[in-house]
């Protein structure tokens, strides 16, 4: 599931807009012409954000107001927030074939945390009742911010059916950007703590079967055990699911088999090693005595990746290649303790990466068969969003994650 973004993890919108205005235009006084609002406004709205921050933005000169460090240190991740809301106006103009004339302007229908929150909470939930609960707030507060945001985005966002309420078309379109912008305030005080020295913050990674067996886990505790003040979430679902909360900057990268991502233009990814498939079976398998192995296959029980994963994809293509008919499984999964149970209990074959079961293969547990699978090798890595701005403690965990392969020898 997505995460929760709570309130009071995140600065506040106005006070982001006016900062970037203010480096934008190098014055308050420009600033505040742009934004029209008073000079009095948004030095308020600066100073406010400091304290909250509770770090100096700007050196105040008699020429302009100029960054300081800490200002530089926060304004990659200000802007990016300001720019996703700002395409949010083209996004429902484009899907609702209307002129972009309105897109054009500032959407400060979208400049109040709270409200996004709501929007997205609801998205999640699909129920009023249990949004005010969550937030505390009433529920005629979720119903008058749903209401601005739906006047602003002049389309209804969300429809209310017998399941609940459900995100419209529009809805839909507009909840992965308003996430992203969520997540990148998210970052802000970690990115701050960072530049400070203190490395804080939560990482959070989509692991895949084969990376998270022990290469992830190696990894995370070096990040713990170097940064104590960082907490790592894992999320287990199929890469699917895992690229679209990579998408909405709700996971910070995916580890484990790399997709073919040459045609995806928003997803970059990042080969650590690779590693080809090998047969397993329980240690007294009666295969594992058969001189002519090969023969028996055919007639094997199997448990196998599901069919629309790419290491099936690889094992098909394999077995043709070897002249036997590609294996109808008994059991397709790819949860590895489901996998390693029904190997250890039942004459069932499997064709894994070496490393996701190499625990039960050193221990003697488990055996691999002497028949090679040529052209099962499969690049492992880092999958992100193209651009991204990784958070200090992501970018701490991709450096072991490198370093955890790179000791084994399979750094490419």
């Amino acid at each position: 599931m997505p995460q929760e973004i709570t309130r009071s993890e995140l600065v506040n919108l106005m006070q982001i807009r006016a900062f970037v205005q203010v480096v934008s235009q190098g014055s308050v006084s420009k600033a505040a012409d742009e934004l029209f609002r008073t000079q009095s406004a948004v030095t308020r709205a600066i100073r406010d954000l400091e304290l909250t921050l509770a770090v100096s933005l700007f050196e105040r000169h008699a020429g302009g107001m100029r960054l300081t460090d800490l200002g530089n240190c926060i304004l990659p991740r200000a802007k990016r927030a300001i720019e996703e809301l700002h395409l949010i106006p083209h996004q429902l103009a484009r899907l609702l074939a209307k002129s972009s004339d309105k897109a054009e302007a500032e959407p400060l229908w979208l400049y109040n945390v709270r409200r996004l929150q709501i929007f997205i909470t609801l998205c999640q939930t699909r129920h009023m009742q249990s949004v005010a609960m969550q937030l505390g707030l009433s529920q005629p507060a979720v119903s008058a911010a749903l209401k601005v945001l739906e006047n602003g985005a002049g389309v209804a966002l969300l429809e209310r059916t017998p399941h609940g309420m459900v995100p419209s078309l529009a809805g839909r379109e507009i909840e992965p950007g308003i996430r992203r912008a969520l997540n990148e305030l998210r970052h802000i005080p970690a990115d701050i703590a960072a530049r400070k020295g203190i490395l804080t913050g939560t990482v959070r990674v989509g692991a895949l079967p084969l990376g998270r067996t022990r290469l992830l886990p190696q990894a995370i505790v070096r990040l713990t055990e170097r940064y104590p003040g960082i907490k790592v979430v894992t999320s287990e679902s199929a890469w699917g699911m895992l690229a679209a909360e990579m998408r909405s900057g709700d996971i910070d990268f995916i580890f484990g088999a790399l997709r073919n991502t040459l045609d995806i233009r928003d997803i970059s990814s990042e080969t650590l090693f690779s590693e080809e498939m090998v047969l397993v079976a329980r240690r007294d398998h009666p295969l594992a005595k058969k001189a002519d192995i090969m023969q028996a296959l055919p007639q094997a029980r199997w448990v196998l990746p599901r069919s629309a994963t790419p290491a099936r994809s690889l094992l098909n293509n394999c077995f043709v290649a070897m002249g036997i008919p590609a294996p109808d499984p008994v059991i397709e999964s790819g949860d590895l303790a489901l996998v390693r149970g029904l190997l250890r209990d039942s004459d069932m074959l499997a064709a894994v990466s070496r490393h996701q079961l190499e625990v039960e293969l050193a221990s003697g547990e488990l055996i691999a068969l002497p028949i090679p699978l040529p052209n099962t090798n499969r690049p492992i890595g880092l999958s992100y969003r193209t651009g991204c701005l990784h958070s200090p403690a992501a970018d701490a965990l991709i450096g072991f994650l490198r370093e955890v392969c790179q000791a084994e020898g399979r750094f490419e």
